[in-house]
């Protein structure tokens, strides 16, 4: 059975998955209790994994290297996931 806390996350974490397309990106949600965002550039081959987390002030997408955003703004977030991931592109 899933948790609460789970839907919650695969929700902001699916919110995002669906902006993707949209900038050439390519997402696929990993895990089960504990699911993450696996998001792949495919013309630069760069990769990253987005957590969902809750925090004092609602939910945040986080990312390595260090990127942090607001959950409630899954289009901010894939367009900076898509800058990270098309540097050096070109």
């Amino acid at each position: 059975m899933t948790s609460t806390f789970a839907e919650q996350r695969r929700a902001h974490l699916q919110a995002l998955s669906a902006q993707l397309p949209d900038r050439g990106l390519v997402g696929r949600t990993l895990g089960g209790e504990d699911p993450v965002l696996w998001i792949w550039h495919p013309r630069t081959g760069k990769q990253t994994i987005v957590f969902a987390t809750p925090s004092t002030d609602g939910w945040l997408f986080l990312w390595s290297p260090g990127g942090q955003e607001d959950a409630a703004n899954p289009a901010q977030t894939a367009d900076l996931i898509e800058k990270l991931l098309s540097e050096g592109d070109g």
